[in-house]
């Protein structure tokens, strides 16, 4: 089975998803590029996609640095280097043939680039719809383990549990 890379345009993303929109238009870039991290890791964690997120220059002039956050990847590219050229730079030596690379942008051309050196590409809408269900599926596991938790704790048993739960619903039905 390939290991799989996910390769994320980070002001890209952040110029495309609602409430970073908003970080971003309050002039809260850092609090933006943030948020948008924490979400990526949890997204990473639940699915065990390997994730990097790069930055260009643009926002942070000076800077080239790649450094790990939230257990993710955040690379800040050197100045004078946009995000495409070094996500199509590292897509030609990361995509493998145990290696399978997704870029998220909404950049058209950039989408074009990635898949000609065959890599798959996603959107930033793909990109966040795939992280809103993550969301939901880690509250529902959330709950799941709490439910678990809290059946053990109880001296009932799950057919006990059962029967008790069919009994109350039948007496609020009068």
């Amino acid at each position: 089975m390939k290991k799989e890379l996910l390769i994320v345009d980070g002001y890209n993303i952040i110029g495309a998803w609602p409430h970073l929109v908003k970080l971003k238009n309050q002039d809260k870039m850092e609090d933006a590029r943030d948020s948008l991290l924490h979400e990526l890791s949890n997204y990473q964690k639940y699915t065990g996609i390997k994730i990097r997120v790069i930055f260009d220059a643009q926002f942070v002039p000076g800077i080239q640095k790649s450094y790990e956050k939230y257990q993710l990847t955040v690379v800040f590219t050197k100045e004078g280097e946009t995000a495409d050229s070094y996500i199509e730079r590292v897509v030609g030596i990361e995509n493998t043939i145990v290696t399978q690379v997704t870029v998220a942008t909404s950049d058209l051309a950039e989408q074009w680039i990635v898949f000609q050196k065959g890599a798959l590409r996603k959107s930033a809408n793909e990109l966040f719809s795939d992280v809103k269900r993550i969301k939901k599926a880690i509250e529902a596991d959330t709950k799941e383990y709490r439910l678990q938790s809290y059946r053990r704790n109880s001296p009932w048993s799950h057919h006990q549990m059962d029967r008790l739960e069919k009994l109350r619903d039948d007496l609020t039905k009068y």
